[in-house]
């Protein structure tokens, strides 16, 4: 199944003999789902029918949707004048001119007002049906937008996380030679300051030992591997894993800081602070995916 980004654009258009109906969504990363309609009070009635078709194909992001509409190519204002609104007008100004004695004198442009226009509701059910074709093809062409982003990020993400691995691969290499640095140190302390202090020999080595098991990073590493086979199990499947990326970073973060509060080595820290900037520049793109 592919990955869609949140981020996305998609326009459609449906034209009838009078109207052509436009109209463009616009997608960013969100949470969850939050849908705002930008558009003429004519089309409340199908809104929630609208919000219900892209609610069937998007799962999470903030949506803008704007709808619009012009005349038909071809169609003058003429085509658009009502002619029971200017019969109604001019009953209504003629009545009044005549009891005020007065001539009445009227510019045929006068009736290319507004107020003159034909309703696009008039044939309400023809411009419901052009809006809702216009919505559908909109949101193919967002859909296609965002399954483009989110192909674009999958290939950043994999990147990322090569490099991840790549670092991660030089401390699993340090591991125990790690350790057996540490513990050659310590016996050469012992041995140094034994005879000063008195020191225990068995009683010191049983310290050796608890200490070395404390910095241990060998469970650290056989989870980061673990998770490591999760995420390329997700990037695999696709679908809806903004989320499941979000947890797995977190756990990924988690593993790696132990690592680098249990080392002093350089190496290893150095390791550990490069693999903590590819899990951060992993979570960024993660925030923009569905």
């Amino acid at each position: 199944m592919a990955i869609q980004s949140m981020t996305g654009f998609g326009k459609g258009e449906a034209s009838g003999d009078d109207w052509v109906i436009t109209a463009e969504i616009k997608s960013v990363n969100h949470r969850f789902k939050d849908l705002r309609f930008k558009m003429s009070s004519l089309f409340a009635p199908i809104e929630i029918d609208l919000k219900n078709r892209l609610t069937e194909v998007f799962k999470r992001g903030s949506f803008d949707i704007y709808i619009n509409y012009k005349k038909a190519e071809g169609k003058t204002k003429f085509d658009d004048i009502d002619e029971e609104k200017v019969s109604l007008f001019l009953g209504k100004i003629s009545k009044i001119v005549k009891n005020q004695g007065l001539d009445l004198a009227i510019s045929p442009s006068e009736f290319l007002r507004q107020d003159f226009y034909k309703d696009l509701d008039d044939s309400s059910e023809e411009s419901f049906d052009l809006a809702r074709t216009a919505f559908v093809n909109a949101m193919e062409s967002l859909k296609e937008s965002r399954l483009s982003e989110g192909d674009k990020m999958l290939k950043v993400i994999k990147s990322h996380k090569e490099q991840f691995e790549k670092h991660y691969s030089v401390i699993v290499g340090l591991a125990d030679t790690f350790q057996e640095n540490v513990e050659e140190r310590l016996r050469k302390r012992f041995q140094d300051f034994s005879e000063e202090l008195g020191v225990d020999e068995p009683r010191f080595l049983q310290e050796v030992v608890y200490y070395l098991e404390k910095m241990d990073v060998h469970e650290e590493i056989n989870r980061i591997a673990a998770h490591l086979e999760k995420l390329d199990s997700i990037l695999v499947n696709g679908g809806e894993i903004g989320r499941q990326l979000d947890f797995l970073i977190q756990e990924l973060n988690r593993e790696t800081n132990t690592i680098g509060s249990k080392s002093s080595l350089k190496e290893i820290s150095d390791n550990v602070v490069q693999m903590k900037v590819q899990l951060e520049k992993i979570r960024e793109q993660g925030l923009n995916l569905e």
